[in-house]
């Protein structure tokens, strides 16, 4: 096979992936699998439908708990030997009125989101630092990262924080562990009424997306191979957005749809 050939071959690699029970994370492991990995995830909750794939084991670890995700890495390790990547996936938070959140709601957001993801990089680093060709840390920030967030300011703020973290830890730890993020766009999951409202609320959310659609939890697992694979070994510090084009700012209108011209069809100029 020709070495210009991109494959996203995990044979004989571990991942371990937070809040793997449902949406985009639990396709993050189901990408994974496919693609021959040993897959490792945790929720707080626990699964709601099992995996179909023996590969997959889950526990139960709240993320927030220093000592319990140490101690979760280190099982997850001594099963296959090692650990070759970490999806920080877990997260999200309810929309709130900044003036109406608590102290308390605020730094659980900030706790979650940003502190969690980046302590459970420093507590994997010394298994993907002794992995055999390096590992790998995928981060999973949002849009929200990159533009104002009313409603969701410390949610906004934490992904900014990760992102600014991932770029960081790229150039502290590279080139033996490389660290990538993917701002993700609106994306449907079993959640999406929650967060989006009905379908027609739905539908006016999509038109100010190029693309005209949400994303499908399989194409972030898919970036997710992209970034992790040892075919994209020099990148690292990057963040990688899938967000169908981005959303336009609600201050501009909308351009009219620029018209199609077929093959071997004139326009006039004659202004008739």
């Amino acid at each position: 096979m020709s070495a210009s050939v991109t494959q996203f071959d995990f044979k004989n690699q571990t991942v371990v992936v937070t809040g793997g029970s449902r949406g985009i994370g639990r396709r993050i492991c189901e990408a994974f699998d496919d693609a021959g990995a040993d897959v490792y995830t945790c929720s707080r909750r626990g699964l709601e439908t099992p995996f179909d794939s023996p590969r997959i084991k889950d526990e139960i670890v709240d993320v927030r708990d220093p000592e319990a995700t140490a101690s979760w890495l280190e099982r997850c390790a001594e099963k296959t030997g090692g650990i070759d990547v970490l999806v920080n996936n877990a997260g999200g938070a309810p929309s709130v009125p900044s003036a109406e959140a608590s102290a308390n709601l605020t730094n659980k957001i900030l706790e979650l989101n940003l502190n969690t993801p980046l302590i459970l990089s420093q507590q994997v680093y010394p298994h993907l630092y002794s992995a055999q060709d390096g590992g790998v840390i995928v981060n999973i920030v949002s849009v929200s990262s990159m533009r104002p967030t009313p409603g969701s300011v410390a949610y906004g703020a934490a992904k900014s924080g990760l992102m600014n973290a991932t770029r960081s830890l790229a150039v502290e730890w590279g080139p033996r562990v490389r660290v990538n993020c993917i701002v993700a766009g609106l994306v449907l999951t079993e959640l999406a009424k929650d967060h989006y409202g009905d379908e027609a609320s739905k539908h006016e959310i999509t038109k100010s997306i190029p693309a005209k659609r949400f994303a499908k939890p399989e194409e972030i697992a898919k970036a997710c191979l992209f970034l992790a694979a040892k075919d994209s070994c020099y990148v690292s510090g990057a963040a990688l957005e899938v967000h169908g084009g981005g959303e336009w700012p609600p201050t501009i209108p909308m351009p009219d749809p620029i018209p199609t011209v077929r093959e071997n069809e004139t326009t006039s100029e004659s202004g008739d």
